[in-house]
């Protein structure tokens, strides 16, 4: 898989769990730990995708596994 299809993806997961958090936080029994988890790996994706875009702007064209 190339960088930019792996950027792609994390793009799409990330986008899923900003659907899924938005859903969860329109209900008032929302569980804080669940809301809590959710962010978390919605900035860890978010983060995973800012270091690849960076690869990709440094010319780091490798394959990633």
């Amino acid at each position: 898989m190339t960088i930019q299809a792996r950027v792609v993806e994390l793009e799409q997961q990330h986008h899923a769990l900003e659907k899924k958090l938005a859903e969860t936080l329109k209900h008032k029994s929302a569980d804080d730990l669940e809301i809590i988890e959710l962010k978390r790996q919605k900035l860890h994706l978010k983060d995973e995708i800012e270091r690849l875009q960076h690869d990709i702007a440094g010319g780091n064209q490798s394959q990633a596994s």
